[in-house]
């Protein structure tokens, strides 16, 4: 790959995140100050990232590897995406905001896929190259957040008092604007698939991949994925509102933290990986879920803040170590036959069906312990997950018993 494209792939894929990272952390914040929605509210909106998800397979697979060049697909949503983001930073109130938020993420979750077929499709050693491109995302990811608590100071308490989050839809529209405009200078990706083949359904949404269930081994990874997702919403609806209603300074900036302990684990994965196998990798990334949520439970804002520093900085183990070690053991289960089916239902399991549970599940848990003033019960939102995350562990450990070594995972 020429320095050129790979300027061009490091700065969409800086772009793509930053958008994601500019308003998705601090939306459940914004919706409660701004907008005064309830759990349930909140939960419906953090659920369209879900809708997305699962409808994202039918633009790529229909549009995207059928028709159009992918960056010039990109291009376009995003330039709507754009639009959408401005009519999001005017919404008055939930019921106007929602359809909006709705159609903005069935259009930006597909984009999550596209960025990485324009990457892959200037590479000769994606094994090698795409790490490299790809963490430019998580450093954009952390530049929002950064800028939103340290130079803008959107999230202070006078910030929020005074409705400035709402601003953080306005940073992600002219960025959406700018990756629109922007994609059209990217490397040409044209369609790979055949306009005259008859797409199937199950092909889109992985479903031939559902054979793999047969495997009691992998119909438990399976299982467990979709149970883990449902700590995970709490992190992604609550962790905002409840690091900024506690006083915490600076939330937004400091859950950055979080996408920095990321890529460190990362790059650990595979030392710790070869060392302990799969089970025990995947083990330590779902009691990571429990931990994280008990330290938020008990910790604060004063002499105990180093509690809720730690639990963010959680996150690279509980992402990493469950999900990352996840598809890497789903593709080599999956054979040469299944590989993209397979990872196809990883993902809608997880982001679609496991999440849409979770907002769901998180949603009522913070509506049924509210206090009086308005507040939450944070010690109980976070405890009730908590034991969740450490009953999937246990369901985990005691029955799942694959005797795949390691070797065969990193060569499948």
């Amino acid at each position: 790959m020429n320095s050129t494209n790979r300027i061009k792939l490091s700065l969409m894929m800086f772009l793509e995140f930053f958008i994601w990272g500019s308003w998705f952390v601090t939306l459940g914040t914004f919706l409660g100050k701004n907008l005064a929605a309830t759990g349930s509210q909140t939960a419906a909106v953090f659920s369209t990232q879900s809708w997305g998800a699962i409808v994202a397979p039918f633009i790529i697979g229909l549009i995207a590897d059928r028709y159009f060049n992918a960056e010039k697909i990109l291009g376009v949503l995003h330039l709507v995406g754009a639009v959408l983001m401005y009519q999001m930073y005017q919404a008055p109130d939930v019921t106007v905001f929602y359809p909006y938020v709705l159609g903005y993420m069935i259009l930006f979750m597909p984009t999550l896929a596209l960025v990485n077929s324009v990457s892959f499709n200037q590479m000769k050693d994606p094994e090698k190259e795409f790490s490299v491109i790809r963490v430019c995302g998580t450093i954009g990811w952390i530049v929002a957040g950064l800028l939103i608590s340290f130079v803008f100071h959107w999230d202070s308490p006078e910030g929020i008092t005074a409705g400035l989050l709402k601003n953080t839809f306005m940073m992600a529209g002219v960025a959406s604007l700018i990756l629109g405009l922007f994609s059209f200078a990217l490397p040409a990706t044209p369609p790979k698939g055949s306009t005259t083949e008859k797409v199937k359904i199950s092909d889109l949404l992985g479903l031939d991949a559902l054979k793999l269930l047969k495997d009691k081994n992998f119909a438990v990874f399976f299982i467990s994925s979709i149970l883990i997702c449902i700590p995970l919403a709490f992190y992604y609806q609550n962790a905002n509102p409840f690091l900024s209603g506690i006083g915490l300074d600076n939330p937004t900036g400091k859950m950055t933290i979080g996408q920095m302990s990321e890529v460190l684990f990362l790059l650990l994965l595979p030392v710790f990986f070869t060392r302990f196998g799969f089970k025990k990798t995947i083990l330590v990334g779902m009691l990571a879920w429990a931990i994280r949520y008990v330290l938020f439970a008990y910790g604060n804002a004063s002499d105990l803040s180093f509690m809720l520093i730690i639990g963010i900085a959680l996150h690279g183990i509980c992402y990493d170590f469950f999900f990352v070690s996840g598809q890497i053991y789903t593709n080599s289960k999956a054979g040469e036959k299944y590989k993209s089916a397979a990872q196809g239902l990883i993902t809608l399991a997880t982001y679609g069906i496991g999440m849409l549970i979770g907002f769901e599940v998180a949603g009522l848990i913070t509506d049924s312990y509210k206090l009086a003033d308005g507040t939450a019960d944070w010690k109980m939102v976070w405890i009730i997950p908590a034991g969740i995350a450490f009953v999937v562990f246990l369901l985990f450990a005691l029955v799942f018993n694959d005797k795949t070594k390691t070797e065969e995972l990193k060569t499948a």
